[in-house]
């Protein structure tokens, strides 16, 4: 069956027709390529280096075609139709009428290379020779191949039948129209191509592993357990699995060449693999693979995680040391308001303090409304909201806070507006009173030095929207005590939210990990390495993160994502964590997001 493929790209020359694909390596990333070709009706030759990897090659091919069955997203007949498109080979000779050949043969330099001089002598001329790699340099590789302008990067994620994306690699010789001819074929195949330059990583794994990375230093450091890290990610932004799960997935030794790949040729300290993870790898903990990595698993290949030496005893759960029964909230924006729904929903008494009356009335106005759509769609009653409006009590005077058990504070990210509160706090609130502060970034240990009484002092970091978001950050100071820590913890479970805990350091884990890839993200947008709109479809597609890193900029807000940014490289003095020149740009320029209509992209037409 062959298909006429459409350029994408402007060209005065014909698109060329693919009709025969070769692919090489025929493990499960090849296997899965295979499949994908030859159920969009072209014919494949699927070659292995012996009998046995090709006989597993096909058994990869009939067990992944065999669920699709059973999942009735294919036929019987069409599987066996799709089957009879491949032809399994142990010789190399078998793909000379190939038009496009990709390799995927296990991740060596050497090896591709030597692949790819052998195909030099066995192809067509006009036949493009694609590499898989996900790290390696496509220029080298091409360098093996006496007409290195044919050679380019395809990059399958796994499961390729079921991964959307493809970053489509060119090289400095790649020909425009191998370019434009790929970048078509793909799209023929239902796939979202993203087009960038030859750098290890590419577009994804850069952005991913350098994050991976930070969290295994953050491990290894001892900042928080694996299981707070994994929690943080997963519930504060919405990240399908956590980093140190998922590196157990691709796998610990996969993850160290990746990274060691990357590190030399970029010679970015970021990327450097942290110590700990070569340690695992040579003692064989490699991940799901082989039953421990970062977690343990009931069996090799399994993805059941089972108890181990480094697992929380459900006998240790936090317990309330303090009494609390009454809460106090200082402030009335958006994430106090949603702070004081959070506890009066939860069945505290909330006595909360607001500039003025108005502030004070627009605290329960937006709480009445947040009912109303919930009543509106079943999710509540109107008794329900009668119930925690009855729990509410406004006041424009802190003194007011003098018998709450707890005071939360909610006001602007400023640390001298902060360090005053706290000393009014000091002086306002009975002894034994918690006080706690919702800041994202600012240190936790300068609010409690303005107090008489810093072991009381800690961070309580909710994201916001309040009510709909599970975590909380507790983040304890140097001078904090267990039993206020303990408390905190308790509390936060008793308001069904997840807690994870951490020290008093800027960005905590959530932001600590977070905002360095989006400032990574940010460096490469400006180096012209791929558009944002690539990037942003790379880290959504490739990754299955709820929004590129360009759309969560322009909704968390340019500057407030600079002031964040400038707080770690402040506190670390890591170079990479220095704010990359266009995001301060943007931010001297007005272009905030999408508060301001304008930021990475321009929405003031929508």
């Amino acid at each position: 069956m062959r298909r006429m493929t459409t350029s994408p790209a402007e060209s005065d020359s014909q698109s060329r027709t693919f009709s025969t694909i070769g692919v090489i390596g025929l493990g499960t990333m090849g296997a899965g390529i295979a499949e994908v070709f030859a159920r969009n009706g072209y014919a494949v030759v699927g070659v292995e280096k012996d009998a046995d990897a090709l006989d597993r090659g096909r058994q990869y091919l009939e067990h992944s075609t065999t669920r699709a069955v059973k999942k009735e997203k294919l036929t019987e007949s069409e599987q066996a139709e799709l089957l009879g498109r491949i032809t399994f080979s142990t010789s190399m000779d078998d793909v000379a009428s190939a038009d496009l050949v990709v390799e995927a043969v296990v991740e060596s330099l050497e090896t591709k290379k030597a692949l790819f001089r052998q195909l030099d002598a066995i192809v067509g001329p006009d036949t493009i020779l694609a590499t898989n790699t996900s790290s390696l340099s496509v220029t080298e590789i091409s360098t093996a191949n006496s007409s290195p302008g044919r050679v380019i990067g395809v990059h399958f994620f796994n499961p390729a039948p079921v991964q959307q994306l493809v970053e489509i690699v060119r090289t400095v010789v790649t020909e425009e129209q191998v370019l434009a001819d790929v970048q078509a074929l793909m799209a023929a195949l239902g796939k979202t191509p993203v087009v960038c330059g030859d750098k290890a990583g590419f577009i994804a794994n850069t952005l991913l592993f350098g994050y991976l990375n930070h969290a295994v230093s953050m491990y290894e450091g001892r900042y928080a357990t694996r299981e707070d890290i994994d929690a943080a990610m997963r519930f504060g932004c919405g990240y399908p699995m956590g980093p140190l799960a998922l590196l157990d997935l691709i796998g610990l030794d996969t993850a160290y060449e990746i990274l060691e790949t990357m590190y030399r040729q970029g010679r970015d300290r970021l990327h450097a693999p942290s110590p700990i993870l070569k340690q695992m790898v040579t003692a064989g903990m490699l991940g799901r693979k082989t039953g421990r990595g970062f977690y343990t698993y009931e069996a090799p290949d399994s993805p059941v995680v089972v108890a181990d030496d480094r697992t929380p005893s459900a006998d240790e759960q936090p317990q309330l040391r303090h009494d609390i029964t009454l809460v106090g909230v200082v402030g009335t924006g958006t994430m106090a308001t949603g702070i004081i729904e959070v506890f009066a929903k939860s069945g505290y008494d909330v006595l909360f303090v607001g500039r003025g009356q108005d502030k004070v009335d627009g605290v329960v106005s937006a709480i009445t409304k947040s009912f109303d759509k919930q009543i509106q769609r079943g999710r509540s009653t109107e008794e329900k909201k009668a119930e925690v409006l009855a729990r509410l009590t406004g006041s424009t005077s802190l003194d007011d806070l003098k018998d709450v058990d707890i005071v939360v504070e909610a006001i602007a990210e400023d640390l001298a507006v902060k360090t005053t509160l706290f000393e009014n706090l000091d002086e306002i609130c009975k002894q034994g009173a918690i006080l706690a502060t919702t800041t994202s970034s600012l240190p936790i240990i300068a609010c409690a030095k303005a107090t008489s009484r810093p072991q009381d002092v800690i961070g309580m970091h909710f994201f916001n929207p309040a009510p709909i978001m599970k975590l909380v950050e507790v983040v304890s100071t140097v001078s904090t005590d267990d039993a206020v820590t303990e408390t905190t913890q308790a509390l936060v479970a008793k308001v069904g939210k997840v807690g994870v805990s951490c020290a008093d350091r800027a960005g905590f884990i959530v932001n600590a990990l977070l905002f360095p890839y989006l400032n990574d993200a940010v460096r490469m947008l400006e180096a012209h390495y791929a558009t944002a709109d690539d990037i942003d479809t790379a880290m959504k597609q490739g990754c299955a993160l709820p929004m590129g890193p360009f759309e969560l900029l322009d909704v968390v807000g340019n500057d407030v994502s600079l002031a964040i940014q400038r707080e770690l490289y402040l506190e670390f003095r890591e170079p990479g964590f220095a704010p990359a020149p266009l995001l301060e740009h943007l931010v001297t320029a007005g272009y905030l997001g999408r508060k301001t209509k304008r930021g990475f992209r321009d929405y003031s037409a929508r």
